[in-house]
Order: C-alpha cells, then sequence, then structure tokens
C-alpha cells in the first residue's frame, strides 16, 4: 500500500470543475484515473460558457474541484480535448497552470478568451 501511495505522489494531478466532473459527459476522459477527492480553489472564477464552464485566473469564494492523479498519457489526451497548445498557451482555447489543491498541486485548465460578467458563477458550482 505504501508503494501505490508513493507512486500516485509522482503522478501529475488535475483539478477539473466542469464536463469531466464525476457524472458529466467528459468524464469519461478520466477512465483509470485514481479520483484523490475534492476541494475548493479560490484563485480561480467560474463563469458559464453554455455548454461547459470556464475558469479565469481571478480571485473568488472558491470553485468547487475534483482532483485525479493521471499519468502523461492521460494529460495529454485532456490537452486535446481542452484545445491546449504547448507550442502557444496563450493562443489555445484553454491555458493550463498548477494550483494548490488540498491534495497536492494540480493542472487546472483556464479559459483564454473574454468572458462576459453576466456568466460569472457566484455559487463556484457546475
Amino acid at each position: 500500500m505504501q508503494h501505490l501511495h508513493q507512486a500516485i505522489q509522482h503522478c501529475p494531478r488535475v483539478a477539473v470543475y466542469g464536463t469531466l466532473k464525476h457524472g458529466h459527459r467528459n468524464h469519461h476522459w478520466l477512465n483509470g484515473a485514481d479520483m484523490l477527492g475534492q476541494d475548493r480553489l479560490t484563485e480561480i472564477t467560474l463563469y458559464d460558457l453554455g455548454p461547459y464552464p470556464g475558469a479565469k485566473l481571478t480571485p473568488s469564494t472558491g470553485v468547487a474541484v475534483e482532483v485525479y492523479a493521471i499519468n502523461a498519457e492521460q494529460l495529454a489526451r485532456l490537452d486535446q480535448l481542452e484545445g491546449y497548445f504547448h507550442h502557444a498557451p496563450s493562443q489555445g482555447l484553454y491555458n493550463r497552470t498548477t494550483l494548490p489543491t488540498q491534495h497536492g498541486d494540480a493542472w487546472c485548465y483556464i479559459y483564454n478568451p473574454a468572458v462576459e460578467q453576466g456568466s460569472l458563477m457566484d455559487s463556484g458550482e457546475w
């Protein structure tokens, strides 16, 4: 058991807040990932973009996330899903940044385009 815990410690982590969460339409992209738990991140603010949410790197009262331990292949697939461009991160649909969670630092996808203030989700839940 200790060996498994150490292996998870060295895996990349991702904090998800929208369609990748359990019970939502894109959760299957996390098949095989280990859910580490939930958290609320105050470093980001959530916006309703219609079919999916987007987070901006601005302080809030907290956004509800699920944190998963993933492998490099899963991270590459998530980058593709989220429209993240390694060669030009600010030009993709999403950029990603590492944020602290109670389960360790985790990648979080940050929405690049401008958002309408009216789409702000004060509850931090999508």
